[in-house]
């Protein structure tokens, strides 16, 4: 059965808190692989991001997924992040170099020593080996004794691939090369960033596994259901706009209508990478179950019973 996973980010008020704990609820109940949760600029959402992890270990049976940023993090900041998370009870993470605040120029990023995803990949897994050194384990027949093993519950690690570059990449720096030194870092899995087009991921894959790539290269789709938001994220991602799904959504009459609108587009790109092979899906949610699991129904991944838009 093809695994699928959820993105959110974490809320800014407690209205939104508690509508993103019912959201954890719907996507949960469903059986994810895991639900990831967005890490601020700068840390700003560190509070927050904590607090929704720790609500999705703690009331749900999906593995939360931790966004950690280099941005405006040295290793010794980054490091005290890393072990807090842990003993909240996360063990996975997404290392990302990370966006910079709003307004912030490309060049006056500050990276401080931690300049790459793949240093953060090695700083998780030190943090850890630092932590859990060994594990005691006990002598069958002879209690209160034990052996020690070099063995450690091993912390899994995904990063970002971008199947048409990165937005912000002015160094020449190919993102197949990117990828692949973050798997020599001790990436688990990566999650790509937005695409429109089939072809970008599924070539972009291809390329991958070329250079040497091996890890899983999980597809990340959004269902988008606003003109609004489109053209927001396309900014963001430096995506070229579909312009049959900006024309549909920008007809649509109502909101109904543009979550049809978002589903049917994002289902068609899921159900093309699967055909290619694509090891699951990851569906970027903005915090709404409804479309998100509309996809997953439309795919045949989760039950047809899963209730219809609210």
């Amino acid at each position: 059965m093809t695994g699928f996973s959820f993105e959110l980010f974490p809320p800014r008020s407690e209205a939104s808190a508690v509508a993103v704990r019912a959201t954890v609820r719907e996507l949960a109940a469903v059986g994810p692989q895991f639900i990831s949760v967005t890490y601020g600029a700068n840390g700003t959402s560190r509070d927050s991001s904590l607090d929704l992890l720790r609500h999705i270990h703690r009331t749900t049976s999906a593995r939360a997924l931790a966004h950690l940023t280099c941005v405006g993090n040295s290793h010794a900041q980054a490091a005290v992040v890393i072990r807090e998370f842990i003993e909240a009870g996360v063990t996975s993470f997404l290392a990302l170099r990370g966006d910079p605040p709003a307004g912030v120029p490309e060049d006056e990023i500050e990276l401080g020593d931690l300049a790459s995803a793949s240093e953060l990949v090695q700083l998780i897994h030190r943090v850890q080996a630092e932590r859990v050194p060994y594990t005691e384990v006990g002598l069958p027949g002879l209690p209160g004794t034990s052996r020690v093993e070099p063995k450690r519950q091993k912390l899994e690690v995904s990063v970002a691939a971008f199947p048409n570059g990165h937005p912000r990449n002015r160094s020449g720096f190919d993102d197949v090369d990117a990828l692949l030194a973050k798997q020599v870092a001790g990436a688990d899995f990566a999650v790509t960033q937005l695409f429109f087009e089939a072809d970008d991921y599924l070539g972009f894959v291809a390329r991958a596994r070329s250079a040497g790539v091996t890890m899983p290269i999980i597809p990340g789709i959004m269902p988008v259901t606003s003109a609004a938001r489109l053209r927001r994220v396309a900014e963001l991602s430096g995506e070229t706009v579909p312009t049959a799904l900006l024309t549909g959504l920008e007809d649509a009459p109502d909101e109904l209508a543009r979550r049809e609108i978002g589903v049917e587009h994002a289902t068609r790109l899921a159900r093309a990478v699967l055909a290619g092979g694509a090891p699951s899906l990851h569906l970027y949610t903005f915090n709404q179950h409804e479309a998100a699991l509309g996809v997953l129904r439309e795919c045949g991944l989760v039950s047809p019973s899963i209730k219809e838009y609210a």
